[in-house]
């Protein structure tokens, strides 16, 4: 698990390659971690706010979220797929808000951005992703129409969110049992070799 940006360097940076190498060779997934976006940017985006409303914005009521789908769309057009294919990551929060701005990502297609494929294709093959305390029906709907059964982990965001909740919400689901099996654990088992 890597908890985002290090000191304001995202994985896309080439320093972090050797480290994004060795875990693809080990086929171990990374889970990418929310955090607080860099000082100048939280700064900017979030000044002028009432102080308990900032901090908020800036952690888990907008921006931790924001932070992340940035840094996994940093590692898509930095080429660390492409240069990684096999190279797995893992993101909470139904896809910080990635499987919404799926199809919009491609408005970057591969002519301009130099890659491979489709800024899509990777969010639809080199990512997991984890309910962690988003248990809302529209939110797993889009997410699973965008990505698939197979890429949705079961997870619960404890301490910030009750496991029962969690659990509740999984057996909610409108899936088959095969998928809501596979959700729970079928996928994870896969993903990390157990």
């Amino acid at each position: 698990m890597i908890n985002g940006h290090c000191g304001g360097r995202y994985l896309d940076d080439r320093a972090f390659w050797p480290v994004l190498a060795r875990a693809e060779a080990l086929k171990l997934p990374i889970y990418l971690h929310p955090t607080q976006s860099p000082k100048p940017v939280v700064d900017a985006w979030y000044r002028g706010l009432k102080p308990a409303v900032a901090e908020m914005m800036a952690n888990g009521g907008w921006g931790w979220h924001i932070e992340t789908a940035l840094h996994v769309l940093r590692m898509v057009l930095g080429g660390v797929f492409d240069a990684h294919p096999e190279l797995q990551i893992v993101i909470g929060h139904m896809g910080e808000t990635l499987p919404f701005m799926i199809e919009r990502v491609d408005s970057m297609p591969p002519s301009v951005t130099g890659l491979k494929k489709p800024v899509s294709a990777y969010l639809r093959e080199n990512v997991h992703y984890t309910f962690a305390g988003f248990n809302f029906l529209p939110t797993f709907l889009q997410l699973l129409m965008e990505v698939g059964v197979d890429r949705i982990i079961f997870s619960a965001d404890h301490p910030y969110r009750p496991m029962a909740e969690a659990r509740a919400f999984l057996d909610s689901l409108p899936v088959s049992p095969a998928d809501r099996d596979a959700i729970a654990h079928g996928n994870a088992e896969r993903l990390f070799g157990v």
